[in-house]
């Protein structure tokens, strides 16, 4: 298994073995729920972003090369998408409840535009920049 498959599916392990532990019972309504909405995305991301790998070992040598990349580049915008909001998600849930200051806001929102300017913005710029035309 490629590394950061690995990493992303023992995060997501790790994401299911919450609820089984004793101050799971404690948390609010709302942390519940944003911990399944949290899981729900987690598996979602998990699905898009190894989606591509399946298809490309399914497909190999039946001639839709061209096909199978636009459907592999859905699925990994799909699953960057996902894993952004699962990372999200999990930043809220863990911040909600080891801290009680009202930042969480502010470096929940930090963070996911550090993700978006590594992710979006200079993958956008680089190729913009850097494209023969």
């Amino acid at each position: 298994m490629e590394s950061s498959t690995w990493w992303r599916a023992r995060k997501f392990g790790f994401l299911l073995t919450v609820v089984f532990q004793q101050k799971y019972a404690h948390l609010s309504h709302a942390d519940k729920t944003i911990y399944i909405v949290t899981v729900i995305l987690g598996a979602s991301a998990t699905g898009a972003l190894i989606g591509p790998v399946s298809l490309h070992r399914l497909v190999s040598g039946r001639r839709v090369k061209p096909q199978a990349v636009r459907l592999a580049s859905r699925l990994t915008s799909i699953g960057l998408f996902l894993l952004l909001a699962t990372m999200t998600a999990s930043l809220v849930l863990i911040l909600r409840v080891a801290t009680s200051g009202g930042y969480v806001t502010w470096v929940v929102l930090a963070v996911v535009i550090w993700y978006l300017l590594c992710w979006y913005a200079v993958p956008l710029w680089a190729r913009r920049r850097h494209s023969v035309r």
